[in-house]
């Protein structure tokens, strides 16, 4: 184990993952996930979480609520958090290739299924890069939801979807962003994401005059009508932006 030594700027990379994909009410030592990350860095679960916690100290909506983390830090946790909180596609690709290479097993072996292995290679590459990418985005939105979806309070892991706002092939730069993701269960995913329903500026349920023509169905009553003007859950980090929210109502949104 390596506490009582300074972190390097790859561990701290890593760690600044983590934060990411572990909800921070339930970052603690016992946490499987910082258990996990603890021992491929050679620390332990209390140092990797307190490291966590100490990133935690910048993250300006944690502050907003009065969630301030550990109240002391290191230099490099703010150079790290300074390069990456704003390009999480270059936080994924730094931090998996340190993964991969302190973890000795590559990025292939955890991401693809044995056949795909088969892949050209240029087609194998780009097929690992994208469910980096994805895993890292259903993690991290996920857990600032603590897994639960946002409109229903549903929580079955299976059934909820990290929804991008603003659709993957719209935004390059942002496809990564949590602030652009919503926790959401299936059909509702399904409905924002083809515009049935939005959420606006106020974070309430906006659900389209498209759906409302079918209020007299019971299921569509039950499943949409009783979510209108309703307030989705707010996460207390990774809150989705207004600015994608405010696309979707205009480029997406059917109208009511």
């Amino acid at each position: 184990m390596r506490n009582g030594t300074n972190w390097s700027r790859e561990e701290t990379i890593v760690a600044f993952y983590v934060y990411c994909i572990v909800p921070f009410a339930s970052s603690s030592k016992t946490n499987p996930t910082i258990i996990h990350y603890a021992n491929m860095l050679g620390r332990t679960p209390s140092a990797l979480n307190m490291k966590i916690g100490n990133i935690g100290r910048l993250d300006p909506e944690l502050k907003k609520k009065n969630i301030t983390g550990l109240t002391h830090g290191a230099k490099m946790e703010e150079a790290v958090w300074d390069e990456f909180e704003n390009n999480r596609e270059d936080l994924v690709f730094e931090a998996e290739k340190i993964i991969e290479r302190i973890s000795q097993n590559t990025l292939e072996n955890i991401h693809l299924d044995v056949h795909e292995k088969d892949y050209a290679g240029e087609e194998r590459e780009r097929l690992v890069k994208t469910r980096v990418n994805q895993n890292f985005f259903r993690l991290s939105v996920l857990s600032a939801y603590n897994s639960t979806c946002a409109i229903t309070g549903i929580k079955i892991n299976e059934l909820l979807i990290a929804s991008h706002i603003k659709p993957w092939a719209e935004d390059v730069a942002n496809r990564l962003n949590p602030h652009n993701g919503i926790c959401l269960n299936a059909i509702h995913d399904k409905a924002f994401d083809q515009g049935y329903i939005t959420i606006d500026n106020n974070y309430r349920v906006i659900v389209s005059g498209k759906i409302k023509e079918c209020y007299t169905n019971d299921f569509v009553e039950d499943v949409f009508c009783k979510y209108d003007r309703h307030m989705i859950s707010i996460p207390n980090k990774f809150k989705p932006s207004i600015e994608f929210l405010e696309y979707h109502n205009d480029a997406i949104f059917k109208g009511v």
